[in-house]
């Protein structure tokens, strides 16, 4: 199992790097082609949640990105250090509640469009963060650049 991790200070000028990132390492493990824009989206969003929460909550911690190769999965957390409720980690309300007009819009606006690109996701927060989980399945042999 191969696992790239990358952390980057919560600036909005690092998601495009993050989001880089992600597909060069998605397309090396062999995720399609055609997945690739998918995979960018999804991450960009996610990545971009993540540093909004931290300057909403005045955190200076880096955001974590890991992107993992497993033999038929590729997968990407994208963690941030904003705690939730107390109590250890529980699964955030149904991605549905991202529709709710009366939550944090924009928040909920990232979730939705995380959870119409990637089929698996699972989103959670606890007392140490929250973390998206994000995979894709590996279409074919990794592909050496």
């Amino acid at each position: 199992m191969a696992t790239v991790e990358l952390r980057f200070s919560a600036q909005p000028e690092h998601v495009r790097t993050a989001r880089l990132v992600a597909a060069a390492v998605a397309r090396r493990a062999g995720v399609d082609e055609a997945v690739l824009d998918e995979v960018r989206l999804a991450v960009g969003e996610a990545c971009s949640r993540a540093v909004g929460l931290h300057l909403s909550n005045g955190l200076t911690a880096p955001v974590r990105v890991v992107l993992t190769e497993e033999e038929k999965l590729f997968s990407i957390e994208v963690g941030d250090e904003v705690p939730g409720p107390p109590g250890g980690p529980d699964a955030v309300p149904g991605l549905e509640a991202a529709l709710d007009p009366d939550g944090d819009t924009e928040d909920e606006m990232g979730l939705a469009v995380i959870s119409g690109l990637v089929d698996d996701v699972e989103v959670t927060s606890g007392e140490g963060g929250g973390t998206i989980r994000m995979s894709w399945p590996v279409a074919g042999e990794a592909r050496i650049s």
